[in-house]
């Protein structure tokens, strides 16, 4: 006998249907778009196959480039303009501004890539969108 009740369902769009905002913010804070209770990783970046409390698919769920897209665009645009006024300053050498810039724009990418990861999870759930191949929603 398997974990969950319903082993048989697969489809994301047999759960509940969070509200957009709802979606966002329980994806972004690692917990299952489905019902807010369950987590949504196992893993730094990888998906839990199930939700440990409803037992919706999460791992059917692909989100592929996204959440890096995403999460370049958000840092982009808060580590470049700091480092054109440190550059325009004049009181900063090449090397002291990749001393700061390079370490802090890879701490606030790992810092917000998981939890972007989770919110475009939580709006796919929230569309139905598994982002597979093949899948008759995308196809048709």
């Amino acid at each position: 006998m398997s974990a969950h009740p319903l082993p048989h369902r697969t489809d994301i769009a047999a759960w509940p249907t969070p509200s957009f905002w709802g979606a966002l913010a329980r994806g972004a804070g690692n917990r299952c778009p489905a019902c807010g209770q369950g987590r949504l990783f196992r893993g730094y970046l990888r998906l839990a196959e199930r939700c440990d409390a409803c037992g919706a698919p999460l791992g059917a769920i692909r989100a592929d480039d996204a959440p890096p897209y995403f999460t370049i665009f958000i840092v982009g645009h808060l580590v470049i303009p700091l480092m054109l006024l440190a550059e325009r300053s004049g009181a900063w050498s090449p090397w002291g501004m990749a001393a700061v810039f390079l370490p802090t724009t890879l701490l606030l990418a790992l810092l917000l890539l998981r939890p972007i990861k989770g919110a475009t999870v939580g709006l796919m759930m929230r569309f139905g969108i598994t982002g597979r191949e093949g899948d008759p929603r995308r196809d048709g």
